[in-house]
């Protein structure tokens, strides 16, 4: 395929050391690209072009932070805490992986997907905000050298508890859905002055199955009620050696505990900027860690669970899973992800299809890749014109991977000029939808679309 990432006067950032460079790893990517489209005999060229591209990388890394240093950019820290974790976690990972299969094509399109990915979502956030052109999404986050630590400890726990290699695949999660979840929540206090800590563990159903579940010797495949009690003393146990680990979080005692449905747990997401956001694999399923200081006291967020009602709590919880799932089993409602920069379109075409689909949201293209990973959708709605990777370009990295070249997609636009059409006809788009339609057109055109291919079926 020809994939290809073209370089939009909205990168530029007004500052010509970083455009150009911008411009040039653009060059870089889309040259290796075309190499990883050739014959065997290209390897060599590819392999001279990775090594091309990380030097250029480097030497960009470089030359941004002593700009920020030079105009005093209150996010410096912050930016050199992303440039730090894609200098040594993620390019040694992804360079280890092209030798140990011989620069396979795709290690090389595993490789240039990463790479494009960090380098158009980077530009248009991160390095947009240097300028006052973006709001930094991540500017609360821990520094580097504690969210490593605290990774440390997180994955020496996961082994010593249940004996599973775990690893990190994000510091940056952002709420998506993987699989059945169980969304905990915790409250943390103390009683010398009010502050508040907040941590959220999310858990992969067959993940507590298959620890929590298997150090009790619990011959299931479902969640039960002394299942989620096991799970919820094991979550306490576990933020409490998270914390013991750490000094300024000594003195904290557990406030509150809710069980959040998604939906809640969503909403925390919307509204709210974490200071720890981690989100790992096991081999066995998935699970996040997730930190707020400022507390939640909300209408909303859950119902506290005490002694006194735990056992109630946890039951209601479960039985509204099972409800659920039951509606879910008898009426499967088709799964759609909304790809959109505005929060305003995203809840209000959320509030459209919610009764009659089950909705995802998402703000960016490459938060869109990640999602569709954790959670295919049955239908992805996207937004033509992000400013940090477009729809066209999301769409390219999507089917670049043969899982998802048959995924259905249907652009939101605000324009049908023939132009926008003709540049992603290749790319086998579903259909298009105008966002200036009435509500209910824009519900029907769904609807249709799943009439129709439920009839193909």
């Amino acid at each position: 395929m020809d994939t290809q990432f073209v370089w939009q006067e909205e990168y530029n950032i007004g500052v010509d050391i970083i455009d150009k460079e911008h411009e040039r790893l653009f060059k870089i990517i889309n040259k290796l690209f075309a190499f990883k489209e050739e014959d065997k005999n290209s390897q060599w060229a590819c392999q001279e072009g990775i090594k091309f591209f990380k030097g250029h990388a480097m030497k960009h890394f470089a030359d941004e932070e002593a700009y920020m240093e030079s105009i005093n950019y209150e996010g410096l820290e912050q930016h050199k805490h992303i440039h730090k974790g894609f200098r040594e976690n993620t390019l040694p990972a992804l360079e280890q992986e092209l030798e140990q299969t011989d620069y396979a094509a795709d290690t090389v399109e595993h490789f240039l997907g990463v790479c494009a990915g960090l380098l158009i979502g980077h530009t248009l956030t991160e390095d947009l905000s240097i300028t006052g052109k973006s709001v930094r999404k991540w500017e609360n986050i821990l520094p580097s050298e504690e969210l490593e630590a605290m990774k440390k400890v997180i994955v020496q726990l996961v082994f010593d508890m249940f004996h599973l290699e775990s690893q990190m695949i994000s510091d940056v999660y952002n709420g998506e859905k993987f699989g059945k979840g169980v969304y905990y929540r915790l409250v943390y206090g103390t009683e010398q002055d009010e502050k508040r800590q907040e941590v959220i563990m999310v858990f992969e159903e067959k993940l507590l199955i298959g620890t929590v579940g298997k150090v009790m010797g619990i011959q299931t495949n479902k969640l039960d009620s002394m299942l989620i009690h096991a799970a919820r003393y094991t979550a306490q146990q576990f933020v409490k050696r998270v914390m013991e680990c750490f000094p300024d979080m000594e003195g904290y005692e557990l406030k509150e505990e809710n069980l959040l449905t998604y939906e809640q747990f969503q909403k925390v997401f919307e509204r709210e900027r974490m200071q720890v956001s981690l989100l790992f694999s096991t081999g066995e399923g998935y699970f996040s860690y997730c930190a707020i200081a400022p507390h939640l006291l909300q209408e909303g967020v859950g119902t506290p669970i005490e002694t006194e009602n735990a056992m109630t709590e946890v039951e209601k919880y479960l039985m509204k899973r099972k409800t659920q799932e039951a509606e879910e089993e008898e009426n499967p409602k088709p799964k759609v992800l909304v790809v959109d920069d505005s929060m305003t379109i995203r809840q209000g075409i959320k509030q459209l299809l919610e009764e009659d689909y089950e909705v995802a949201l998402v703000e960016s293209g490459i938060a869109a890749i990640r999602a569709v990973t954790l959670n295919r959708p049955d239908l992805i709605l996207l937004d033509y014109e992000m400013p940090v990777c477009d729809g066209r370009q999301t769409l390219a990295m999507l089917r670049s991977e043969k899982e998802f070249e048959n995924l259905p997609v249907i652009f939101l636009t605000g324009r049908s000029d023939p132009e926008s059409v003709k540049k992603v006809r290749a790319l086998k788009p579903a259909g298009y939808l105008l966002k200036y339609l009435k509500p209910a057109e824009i519900k029907k055109k769904i609807d249709d679309f799943f009439e129709k291919t439920e009839g193909g079926m």
